[in-house]
C-alpha cells in the first residue's frame, strides 16, 4: 500500500511506498479462564492484526478472537520468562510461548508489525503537513487562551486598553520620527545657503548688490537679507504637545500593566486553590482506585493468571485458602447434585446369580466362580513370577517396602498425628516439608462390613470403573498395559482455583501377598507410584505431582453358624491406605493440608460405599 502525503505538493513530502512485514503465525497457550487455564492456542500476526484459532486447522471456519495492534501495549512478564501480555483498553490477552526465545521473536514480530502499521510512526508523523501543525496548534492556543480568560473581564479590559495605548504611541512615534527628519533636513539645507553665501561674498561687495541679499548691521556683523528655508510641515507639528502626549501615554501604558500584574497574581492565587483541590481530588480517586483494586483481589472469580498459583502471585495465603474452599464447596454442591440425578434415573440392574462379577469388566477372574477355596488358586494367577515387565524390579520393591512399612504401628517414635476419627475410620499424618513444599504422609485406616481386600483392591485398581467413584479426576487415559495387573496411567486432576491443576502419570500394580503361615489374613495390596514415560511428558498447562500410594487390604473372616456357608455377613476388610503425594507448584502449606484433611476421608468413605453397593448380592471373590 502507498503511503503519500496529501497535505503538500513539494516533492519532499513523498514517502516510498512501505513494505509490509510478513505474516507470521504459531502455537502459544492463551489464558482461556480460570477453570481451565492455559490452552495451546494457533496465533496468527498479519496485516496489523493478531487473531487467534482453536487450532492450526481449523483457521477455515474463523478465528475465535482478535486484536489490533495499533494501540497495543505489549508487556513481557516480570517472572515468567516465557509469558507476555498484550492490552488493548480493557482487553487483555495473556499468552505464553513455548520458551524465552519463541516469546522474544513474538514480541519483535509484534513491534514490528505495530511500527508499520502508521499509528503514532515517524513516517506517519511526516505524511501530516506542517501547515496543518501550526494550524492545530494555533488553535489550540486560541481555544485556551479564550477560556483561560472567559471569567476574567477586567483582565481582558486592560489589555484592550494596552492595545489602544499601543496603536497610540506607535502614531506618536511616527509623528516624532518625521518631525526629527525634518529637522535634520532643515539643518543640512541651511548650512548649504550659509556656505554658498559666503562664496558669493568674496567675488562681489556686499554693499553694491542689487538684489541686497546681506546687510551690515551696526556692530559691523552681517545678517542675510533673505529668510531661513523652512522644510514643508515642520511648522505644523506641536512638539512639546506631542511629548506631552507620549509621556502621559508611557505612563498609562505602565499603569495598565501595574494592574495586568495585580489582575494575573489575584489570578494566580485562584488558579493555585483550584489547583490543590484538584490535586486533593485526584487523591481521592487514586485512594478509591487502590481499594477498589484490593477488593477486587480478594473475589475469587477475579481469575486473570497473576493470582493463581506461583511463586509471584498477587493474592495472600488467606485469600488463597478463602478461594480454594469456596471452589471445593462449588464442586461438592455439583457432585451432590449429579449424584442425585444418576439415582433418581437408575434402574438396578438384573443379574443372575451364576454371572459373578459380570459388570466388572475383563479381569481374567471375573468369569470364573470363587469360593473360600480360590484363594490358592488366586495366589498362583497373581504371583510375582509370572507378573513380569520392564518394571518388575521397582514393582517388588515397592510392594516390600508397603508390607514392611505401612503396616507399622501408628505409635512409637514415627510422629503420626490423628488428625480426624469418625467411627471405624482413622486418619493420620506426620508434617514434612522440604525447600518449602509440604510432602506429609497420610495415613488412613478404616473396616469395612461385607466385602473382601481382593474386592476393594479390583474396585481401586481397574480403570474401566475408575470415573465411576473418583470425583477429582477430569480424565485419564492408560498410557501403557504392562501385564494383566499392571498399567501406567496418566489423569489429570479437575483444577480448584487459584492452585494450579495437577497431573499424575504413575503406575498401578495389584498383588495378591502370599501368606507366611496359616494364621495370617488373606491381604491385597494396589501400589501407585511415579514414573516416566515419552508418551506422557510434563507441559506447561499442568504442575507435574509425584506420589507413592497404596492400599492394602486384609480379609478378616469370622465363622459362621453351624454348617452354613460363609456369607458378607461374616466377612470383615481392614483397610490400610497410605499416601506420599509431592503436589510441587507454590501452594501455601495451610491450604495443602487443609485440602488433605477435607479430602482424603471424603474419599475413603464414597470409595468403600461405591464397593458395597457394587458387591451387594453377588458372589464373595477372596
Amino acid at each position: 500500500m502507498s503511503e503519500k502525503s496529501s497535505s503538500s505538493g513539494s516533492d519532499e513530502d513523498v514517502e516510498p511506498e512501505s513494505v509490509q512485514p510478513v505474516e507470521f503465525g504459531g502455537v502459544l497457550s492463551k489464558w482461556t479462564n480460570y477453570i481451565h487455564g492455559w490452552q495451546d492456542r494457533w496465533v496468527v500476526l498479519k496485516n496489523n492484526t493478531l487473531s487467534y484459532y482453536k487450532s492450526e486447522d481449523e483457521r477455515e471456519y474463523g478465528c475465535r478472537g482478535s486484536l489490533c495492534l495499533s494501540k497495543a501495549v505489549i508487556t513481557p512478564h516480570e517472572f515468567d520468562e516465557c509469558r507476555f501480555d498484550i492490552s488493548v483498553n480493557d482487553s487483555v490477552w495473556y499468552l505464553r510461548a513455548e520458551d524465552p526465545e519463541h516469546r522474544l521473536q513474538w514480541i519483535e514480530s509484534i513491534e514490528l508489525h505495530k511500527a508499520e502499521s502508521g499509528y503514532g510512526s515517524e513516517t506517519s508523523l511526516r505524511r501530516h503537513g506542517s501547515m496543518l501543525s501550526l494550524t492545530s496548534a494555533a488553535s489550540a492556543l486560541s481555544a485556551t487562551s479564550t477560556s483561560s480568560f472567559k471569567k476574567g473581564h477586567r483582565l481582558c479590559e486592560k489589555l484592550a486598553e494596552m492595545e489602544t495605548f499601543r496603536d497610540i504611541l506607535c502614531r506618536q512615534v511616527d509623528t516624532l520620527q518625521k518631525y526629527f527628519d525634518s529637522c535634520a533636513d532643515a539643518v543640512s539645507k541651511d548650512e548649504f545657503q550659509r556656505d554658498k553665501v559666503e562664496d558669493d561674498e568674496d567675488e562681489f561687495p556686499t554693499n553694491t548688490r542689487p538684489d541686497g541679499e546681506c546687510n551690515h548691521n551696526n556692530n559691523g556683523s552681517k545678517e542675510k537679507l533673505f529668510p531661513p528655508s523652512s522644510p514643508k510641515g515642520i511648522n505644523g507639528i506641536d512638539f512639546k504637545g506631542e511629548a506631552i502626549t507620549f509621556k502621559a501615554t508611557t505612563a498609562g501604558i505602565l499603569s495598565t500593566l501595574s494592574h495586568c500584574i495585580e489582575l494575573m497574581v489575584k489570578r494566580e492565587d485562584s488558579w493555585q486553590k483550584r489547583l490543590d483541590k484538584e490535586l486533593e481530588k485526584r487523591r481521592r480517586v487514586e485512594d478509591a482506585y487502590k481499594c477498589a483494586v484490593n477488593e477486587l483481589k480478594k473475589k475469587s472469580h477475579y481469575g486473570g493468571p497473576d493470582y493463581e498459583e506461583g511463586p509471584n502471585s498477587l493474592i495472600n495465603e488467606e485469600e488463597f485458602f478463602d478461594a480454594v474452599e469456596a471452589e471445593l464447596d462449588r464442586q461438592d454442591k455439583i457432585e451432590e447434585q449429579s449424584q442425585s440425578e444418576k439415582v433418581r434415573i437408575s434402574r438396578p440392574p438384573s443379574v443372575t446369580p451364576g454371572d459373578v462379577y459380570s459388570t466388572i469388566g475383563t479381569h481374567r477372574l471375573a468369569n470364573k466362580p470363587h469360593g473360600h477355596s480360590s484363594s490358592l488358586s488366586s495366589i498362583e494367577l497373581l504371583s510375582a513370577s509370572e507378573d513380569v515387565h520392564r518394571f518388575s524390579t521397582e514393582v517388588e520393591e515397592m510392594v516390600q517396602m508397603h508390607m514392611t512399612y505401612s503396616l507399622q504401628d501408628v505409635g512409637g517414635d514415627a510422629n503420626w498425628q490423628l488428625v480426624i476419627e469418625e467411627g471405624e475410620m482413622k486418619v493420620y499424618r506426620r508434617e514434612v516439608e522440604e525447600n518449602g513444599i509440604v510432602l506429609d504422609p497420610l495415613k488412613a485406616t478404616h473396616s469395612v462390613k461385607g466385602v473382601t481386600g481382593h474386592e476393594v483392591c479390583h474396585y481401586f485398581w481397574d480403570t474401566d470403573v475408575r470415573m465411576d467413584w473418583e470425583t477429582t479426576i477430569e480424565n485419564f487415559n492408560v498410557v501403557e498395559t504392562l501385564s494383566d495387573n499392571a498399567t501406567i496411567v496418566y489423569q489429570t486432576h479437575k483444577r480448584v482455583w487459584p492452585a494450579s491443576q495437577r497431573d499424575v502419570l504413575y503406575l498401578s500394580a495389584m498383588r495378591k501377598i502370599l501368606a507366611m503361615n496359616e494364621n495370617d489374613p488373606d491381604t491385597w495390596l494396589v501400589c501407585n507410584f511415579s514414573v516416566d514415560h515419552n508418551d506422557a511428558p510434563p507441559t506447561n498447562r499442568c504442575v507435574r505431582a509425584k506420589i507413592n500410594v497404596a492400599m492394602i487390604c486384609q480379609t478378616l473372616v469370622s465363622p459362621p453358624e453351624g454348617d452354613k456357608e460363609i456369607s458378607r455377613d461374616n466377612i470383615l476388610c481392614k483397610i490400610t491406605y497410605v499416601a506420599n503425594v509431592n503436589p510441587g507448584g507454590w501452594a501455601p502449606a495451610s491450604v495443602l493440608r487443609a485440602v488433605a484433611k477435607r479430602e482424603y476421608p471424603k474419599f475413603l468413605k464414597r470409595f468403600t460405599s461405591y464397593v458395597q453397593e457394587k458387591t451387594a448380592g453377588k458372589s464373595i471373590l477372596f
